[in-house]
């Protein structure tokens, strides 16, 4: 806990703009739910305890998962999957996409408090990005029409977001702030994936397409398959009442 403490106050700014990242994706999952509503003409009947339990559960549980990390052949060691997005997206979709951030964010915490950082907190801003590039989008397209179909391309979409950002989103940052982290030569870091799959030789570019971007895909894909066949049984459990169309009160009416 005092070595957790001591690594937020000495990446105090880094920790700060982290902060900011969450509160400004949140303000816009909470602005679209609303702009979804209005449209709709729909409230949430869903009490804000079995909400709180909810998102508190479902945090746990992510946070769980993320410890349960899978290595993948194509890719070097640093890279590998795990199931942790499955109840953030469930959890989403049930409550809408503010919940789905912050069952995300919950979660960093948490494994914050189980394992602390090795990285300075750029793993974990890493890892709530690329979340977010997958659930925001997904649980928007599934809050303002909420049916199979919709559900099925709302996965689609939020798999090819996380696929395309989390890939540029290590080009661009996360490998060049590894490579500064570490004190290590960037070049280090591509050899690493060229030695386990030849494909990634050739580039930061080369390597992120062909490391990265797989890794991603599949992660989306699984996270997607999964939710598809167990949300509609777990949504009842999680919300205990669906949302309902507001009436207009007539005259004379209460």
């Amino acid at each position: 806990m005092k070595n957790l403490f001591s690594q937020v106050l000495e990446n105090a700014l880094y920790v700060v703009s982290f902060v900011l990242i969450i509160a400004g994706l949140f303000v816009c999952a909470v602005v679209a739910e609303r702009l979804i509503r209005k449209k709709q003409g729909v409230t949430d009947n869903t009490s804000a305890a079995r909400r709180a339990a909810a998102v508190g559960l479902l945090s746990a549980l992510s946070a769980i998962l993320m410890l349960f990390e899978v290595p993948l052949p194509f890719a070097p060691a640093f890279y590998k999957l795990d199931l942790s997005e499955l109840p953030i997206l469930i959890g989403a979709y049930a409550f809408g996409p503010s919940a789905g951030v912050l069952i995300e964010f919950i979660k960093i915490v948490l494994k914050l408090f189980m394992k602390g950082t090795s990285t300075a907190f750029v793993g974990e801003l890493a890892n709530f990005a690329v979340g977010t590039s997958f659930i925001l989008p997904a649980s928007i397209i599934y809050y303002a029409r909420k049916s199979k179909k919709s559900a099925a391309i709302s996965c689609i979409v939020g798999t090819a977001c996380i696929t395309v950002f989390g890939t540029v989103f290590n080009a661009v940052y996360l490998l060049p702030a590894f490579a500064k982290l570490y004190g290590m030569p960037l070049e280090a870091i591509l050899d690493m994936g060229a030695k386990v799959n030849p494909l990634a030789g050739g580039g930061i570019v080369s390597f992120v397409v062909a490391c990265v971007a797989p890794l991603n895909l599949i992660k989306g894909a699984v996270n997607s398959t999964i939710t598809l066949l167990v949300y509609k049984k777990i949504s009842p459990v999680l919300k205990g009442s669906e949302l309902k169309k507001v009436q207009p009160v007539k005259a004379g009416e209460n």
